[in-house]
C-alpha cells in the first residue's frame, strides 16, 4: 500500500475510486487498522464515491511514536495526509475513537469539509466510560493487549450476534487475540479516548452533521452519542441495529444510513 510522510511520521493509506468523484474520508477507532472499513468501502464505491482510509499512528503500517496521543494530534495527522493528497471538499466519518478524531478534524478544519459523521462516539466520556477505560489499561499492562481486546469484543457485539452468528463471533475473537499492537502504541490511542473533550468547542462545527449510534451500544452508551447530537445545533441523528460494532455487525443498515446523508449533503 502506498505511504505519505507528514507530521514526522509516515502513515499508510489506500485510496481508491475514480479521481473525478466526491471523496470520503474514513478514520478508524482505538486499535483498529484501515482494514476494519472493508464492510462499508464496497458499498461506497459501488455508490459512486472516492474513498480515502489509513492506519491512524500507532496501528498497522503506520509508524508508532512514541506517545501519548490527543484526537487534536490525530486530526493533524489527517489534515496532513488530505493535503499531501491534493483532497479537499469531502466528506468525513470517523468511528469510536475516529469519531472524536473526526470532531476535532471538523472544529478546525471545518473549511474542508461537505459533511461530518460521528458513529459510535461521544463529545466527552463520562464516568462510567473512564472506569472501563482505566480497567482496559490495567489489563493491557498486566497480561497483554490481545487479551484486552478479545474483553473488547464482547463489549463491541449483541448477544443475538454471538447466537446467531457464531463463526463471526469467532472469526472477530480470533482476530483480536492475534492483534499486533505494542502495550506502548494501544496506551498512547487510548490516552485519545480519555482526554478526548470537545463538548465546548462544538459550536465550531458548522458543515452538516451526522450522529449515528449502534441501538444497543453500550460501550460507548447511546446516550452520550445523544448528547453528543443535542450539543450539535441542527445536526441529523439515527441509529443502526448493533452494537458498538454495528458497522461490522449491521453493515448493510450502516451504510445505507450515511449515504442517505451524504446524498443529501453533497454539493
Amino acid at each position: 500500500m502506498p505511504t505519505a510522510h507528514v507530521n514526522g511520521i509516515t502513515l499508510n493509506y489506500l485510496l481508491e475510486g475514480p479521481e473525478d468523484a466526491e471523496t470520503i474520508v474514513l478514520i478508524n477507532g482505538l486499535a483498529d487498522a484501515l482494514e476494519s472499513w472493508d464492510f462499508q468501502v464496497p458499498a461506497f464505491l459501488e455508490a459512486g464515491y472516492r474513498v480515502l482510509r489509513f492506519d491512524n499512528r500507532g496501528i498497522g503500517a503506520s509508524d508508532k511514536p512514541v506517545g501519548p496521543y490527543t484526537s487534536r494530534m490525530l486530526a493533524d495527522d489527517a489534515k496532513a495526509l488530505v493535503d499531501e493528497l491534493g483532497i479537499t471538499g469531502f466528506h468525513l466519518m470517523g468511528v469510536s475513537m475516529g469519531g472524536m478524531i473526526a470532531e476535532e478534524y471538523a472544529i478546525n478544519y471545518g473549511t474542508d469539509l461537505v459533511s461530518a459523521t460521528f458513529a459510535c462516539t461521544y463529545g466527552t466520556p463520562d464516568a462510567f466510560c473512564l472506569q472501563m477505560f482505566g480497567f482496559w489499561a490495567d489489563l493491557a499492562t498486566v497480561v497483554d493487549v490481545p487479551f484486552v481486546m478479545r474483553d473488547v469484543s464482547l463489549w463491541a457485539f449483541t448477544g443475538p450476534f454471538f447466537e446467531e452468528r457464531p463463526e463471526d463471533a469467532a472469526e472477530f475473537a480470533e482476530g483480536m487475540a492475534a492483534l499486533d499492537m505494542t502495550l506502548e502504541a494501544y496506551l498512547s490511542q487510548l490516552h485519545v479516548i480519555q482526554t478526548h473533550d470537545a463538548m465546548d468547542r462544538l459550536s465550531a462545527i458548522t458543515v452538516p452533521t451526522f450522529v449515528l449510534a449502534g441501538e444497543e451500544d453500550i460501550l460507548i452508551p447511546v446516550r452520550l452519542s445523544r448528547r453528543l447530537h443535542e450539543a450539535l445545533p441542527g445536526s441529523a441523528w439515527g441509529t443502526v441495529p448493533g452494537g458498538h460494532a454495528c458497522l461490522w455487525e449491521s453493515p448493510d443498515p450502516f451504510n445505507a444510513a450515511f449515504l442517505d446523508f451524504v446524498r443529501t449533503s453533497s454539493r
